[in-house]
């Protein structure tokens, strides 16, 4: 039987912990509030993701495969850094 294997747009979201500083988002929230008419925001965080295309039978199966090869090539330091992780079946 030929396994069903279909391609996952699998999103990696990489971002400073919570309790560490963000400087690039920082020096965006000072911009805005330098510009005007954003006092409403009260903070930024920036992020890095990663889009990577994986041919798999499940979005499970992508999700974990992704989630390996960040751990192994360590694509994020995890003492940092959060990392989430989603996949979702490329439709295109």
């Amino acid at each position: 039987m030929v396994k069903d294997m279909r391609t996952y747009l699998v999103k990696v979201v990489i971002e400073n912990k919570a309790s560490a500083r963000d400087p690039e988002g920082e020096t965006i929230l000072k911009d805005l509030l330098i510009k005007g008419g954003y006092k409403k925001i009260k903070a930024v965080r920036t992020a890095k993701l990663l889009k990577i295309w994986v041919e798999a039978e499940n979005d499970k199966e992508a999700k974990e495969m992704v989630s390996k090869l960040c751990n192994e090539l360590r694509i994020y330091n995890p003492v940092a850094h959060t990392c989430s992780i989603n996949a979702k079946e490329n439709k295109n």
